[in-house]
């Protein structure tokens, strides 16, 4: 037997589209691996296997596949202490958090291959699907108890307010009195686990909504002890972005910021440069120079001139002018690099390798770009324009922004 579960059910259920679909069966993950040979054992000791199976067209399909099961008790607040397989579709869905996460459907006939396929909803006691009308999150049993199962439940929770266009849910009374009663449970939970919800809320529609509830519901005392956050800003579809934002009110640069943040919420490195940037972007004024704005071209990524141009607008900065100019030089006649490398500078000059040679060349590629040279003859022009061999070459500045 299988039934559909999850986040595709509650989806379905206000008529919104969802690609990620998980079932459940009373076949346990031995029995699953037999039956679908290509499938990788995910989470066996918790009946969980990621199926993968080829469509008749040769395409790949996979999606998660878990036993029905009953947990045992949650001594540590972070998993349970023991699972035990079952066969009661009913009994597993009273083991799931939130009432809207805990609906089934029960195939009545083969999906596969039916023009109107159909099933029968299993929604226990009718709460999931009135709470979905009403706008209401709460917990499938006591609030308390499923809180004290698992602390990031309480972080999981904010990101079920987001409705998308429809605003946000708002908290069961029980439920939000848990969270608020049971924040110390939060230490228990891994920091990984933590940043990837808070990533999930931070790209919401609502996100700034959201973090105004998490702050009051102190949910950031724990997760980010000592940091400042603001929501009084335009968000961003970018989770680092929005990150960044509401941690602009942090008075260290952005390495030490960023370190900071990286260390409690477990940032990729990748992450955390961006951040570095993003912050230490708080202080300077957008320059639409042309010669600013292409060296800005040629030295940020895509992603980066994105960020920044969020980041900027959501701290209330006017950006028009240099976007507007950006969108006129973006391309960069002879492209980002060089024109002229190390060795022919050296054969013109005849420097040798050193400080000042690399100073010359920086300095070079610099003009290339703001001046938007389009060949290696233009470039070794510059070199009569001053003088490169008595002035101080510190001063030569080199290709970057601002």
């Amino acid at each position: 037997d299988v039934w559909i579960v999850g986040g595709w059910v509650r989806d379905r259920m206000i008529g919104k589209d969802s690609q990620d679909i998980d079932l459940a069966t009373n076949l346990i993950p031995s029995e699953i691996k037999s039956t679908f040979p290509r499938s990788i054992m995910v989470g066996e000791d918790f009946g969980t296997v990621l199926v993968r199976v080829e469509d008749s067209k040769g395409r790949d399909f996979q999606c998660e596949v878990t036993t029905l099961r009953k947990d045992g008790g949650y001594t540590d607040g972070r998993r349970p202490d023991n699972v035990t397989f079952g066969n009661d579709i009913a009994e597993d869905l009273a083991r799931r958090d939130f009432t809207i996460n805990a609906m089934a459907i029960e195939p009545m006939k083969g999906l596969v291959g039916e023009e109107s396929p159909s099933g029968k909803l299993i929604d226990l006691d009718g709460k999931g699907v009135k709470d979905l009308e009403s706008g209401l999150l709460r917990t499938v049993g006591q609030a308390e108890e499923r809180i004290r199962e698992d602390g990031l439940r309480m972080v999981r929770a904010f990101r079920f307010l987001d409705l998308g266009e429809g605003g946000l849910r708002e908290f069961d009374s029980e439920l939000s009195i848990a969270i608020s009663s049971n924040l110390s449970m939060l230490r228990k939970v891994s920091k990984e686990r933590i940043w990837n919800e808070l990533q999930r809320i931070l790209s919401c529609s609502n996100s700034m909504r959201i973090v105004e509830s998490m702050t009051e519901h102190r949910i950031f005392e724990e997760i980010l002890p000592g940091i400042s956050i603001n929501t009084n800003t335009e968000p961003s579809d970018d989770y680092i972005v929005n990150l960044a934002l509401i941690c602009r009110d942090e008075e260290s640069d952005g390495a030490e910021m960023s370190d900071r943040i990286a260390s409690l919420l477990r940032l990729s490195r990748k992450e955390s440069s961006a951040l570095s940037d993003l912050h230490e972007c708080g202080k300077i004024d957008l320059d639409p120079s042309v010669e600013s704005v292409r060296r800005f071209s040629a030295t940020k990524s895509d992603t980066q001139k994105s960020q920044i141009l969020d980041y900027k607008r959501g701290l209330g900065a006017d950006t028009e002018d240099f976007e507007s100019e950006l969108e006129k030089n973006s391309d960069l006649k002879a492209g980002s690099e060089p024109l002229v490398d190390g060795s022919r500078i050296s054969e013109i000059t005849g420097l040798e390798g050193g400080k000042r040679l690399g100073r010359l060349k920086d300095w070079l590629h610099r003009i290339q770009v703001e001046r938007d040279l389009a060949s290696e003859e233009e470039v070794v022009e510059l070199l009569a324009e001053f003088d490169w061999k008595n002035s101080d070459f510190e001063e030569w500045q080199g290709l970057y922004w601002p």
